[in-house]
């Protein structure tokens, strides 16, 4: 490897022997069904750098799956976690509310999409808030019909499992599902007939509605803007919003889920906003939290509050002290412009990955917005997935001091979601390190 180490830190062999350890008492006592993505063991983090148990600094690519847009272990984040754990713990919202549940609902009004009245219920999870989002739809309209799009990943409930594609880990052996959910196909312009084309793909999908299910029996339209699992697929420019436009139209209520896209991460504050979608209902979580669990949905202000009370929230949805932090990491994004920044990440990665596509045969596209990108390989000479190619990559990047993951129905893109405070430095040298990895593997 010709990338020096700087702000990535290898002293032993990866797994290091306390890492190994752990492992054991991973396969002992955590049920296999948990899954594990790294061979490594976390002890410590800040910033874009994660520290293993055995001493090995690592560039996050990852951010926890999106979720620490503001970095990990924020200053501001923990000394509001802290001063709020020390205040409330717990008291339930629905049995003794409280101010900063009510904060983060205007914080929500105030950035998500729309100039029109808002309200939001806060929840625990991105599954959990689809499920309620799904719910709501349904109670406004009267109609239980719920379109998904080819390729989506929702949730690991029951209810989530159905509306998302891939069987294989997610939905395998879990059935049976909910019922009433109809499937249409995502404008995927590397591989579909439409291409650059989103209108005609809109009218493709919206067509197959009117066939599966009539306009009449549609609660709601639910789409990420880009797909997460599905393969980091930003859809051709037009598409989101002939989706929209045909909701409302046909009473249909149109629902973003930016659970993974939202809150800077596209370098807009939300990504449905690249194509100037205004959604009745959208849903939230990961990066809200700054690292603590807390979701949303949010929406018209006539719509949320068409369910009766009682009928939407939970136990700990909206907890004290997940408050804290999510206010605390929405006033980074504020502070530090994390949109701009999220921008300037993308434009900094396709600088030194987009030149792969045409140099390197297995690359087929660089793809994304902001922060957000996929890396889609192929089988050179091909349009064959691969899978294989990837896996190999992967296992280099760890080991050379890189946090990231993969996505696609095939599994075989890889995903960059750093996070948002990332510096040039770190951002540069982590690529270079994947950059010429991908190089390496791909001539084998």
């Amino acid at each position: 490897m010709s990338v020096p180490q700087v702000a990535r830190k290898i002293v032993t062999a990866i797994p290091g022997p306390k890492s190994q350890a752990l492992e054991e008492e991973h396969k002992k006592y955590v049920s296999a069904g948990v899954g594990q993505g790294m061979p490594i063991f976390a002890q410590s983090a800040s910033g874009s750098t994660i520290t293993d148990v055995d001493g090995n600094r690592f560039i996050d690519l990852a951010s926890g799956i999106a979720v620490t847009g503001v970095g990990n272990c924020a200053p501001e984040v923990v000394k509001a976690v802290q001063d709020e754990v020390t205040k409330l713990t717990h008291t339930n919202f629905a049995t003794t509310p409280y101010e900063n549940y009510i904060d983060v609902c205007k914080k929500l009004a105030e950035h998500t999409p729309g100039d029109f009245p808002k309200k939001s219920v806060l929840v625990n999870s991105g599954a959990e808030a689809v499920e309620n989002a799904i719910k709501i739809a349904r109670r406004y309209t009267g109609r239980s019909a719920i379109v998904v799009m080819e390729n989506a990943f929702h949730g690991r409930t029951n209810l989530t499992m159905a509306m998302t594609t891939k069987s294989m880990p997610y939905k395998q052996g879990f059935g049976a599902f909910a019922p009433d959910i109809y499937r249409v196909p995502f404008s995927y312009p590397l591989r579909d007939a439409f291409g650059a084309d989103g209108a005609a793909a809109a009218k493709a999908a919206t067509d197959k509605i009117e066939l599966l299910v009539g306009s009449a029996n549609v609660a709601a339209i639910i789409a990420e803007p880009i797909q997460g699992e599905g393969g980091f697929i930003v859809p051709a420019e037009g598409f989101l919003s002939g989706l929209a436009d045909w909701a409302h139209e046909h009473d249909v209520l149109y629902i973003s889920d930016e659970i993974q896209a939202g809150f800077c991460r596209s370098g807009k504050w939300f990504a449905c906003e690249y194509d100037g979608v205004t959604p009745d209902l959208i849903t939230t979580a990961k990066a809200l939290g700054g690292g603590m669990p807390i979701a949303a949905v949010t929406g018209r202000a006539e719509i949320m509050d068409s369910v009766q009370p009682g009928g939407i929230g939970g136990t700990y949805g909206g907890n004290p002290v997940s408050c804290a932090s999510a206010l605390a990491a929405v006033g980074i994004m504020e502070k530090l412009d994390l949109p701009a920044k999220a921008a300037h990440i993308g434009e900094v990665v396709d600088s030194l990955l987009g030149p792969l596509v045409g140099e390197v045969p297995t690359v087929a596209e660089v793809r994304g917005h902001g922060a957000m990108i996929g890396i889609e390989f192929v089988k050179a000479g091909t349009m064959e997935p691969n899978k294989e190619l990837v896996g190999r990559i992967t296992k280099r990047t760890i080991q050379e001091g890189l946090i990231m993951l993969t996505c696609g129905i095939n599994g075989n893109v890889i995903r960059l979601l750093p996070p948002l405070v990332i510096t040039d430095d770190e951002l540069t040298e982590a690529i270079e390190v994947l950059k010429e990895i991908i190089i390496e593997e791909s001539a084998k």
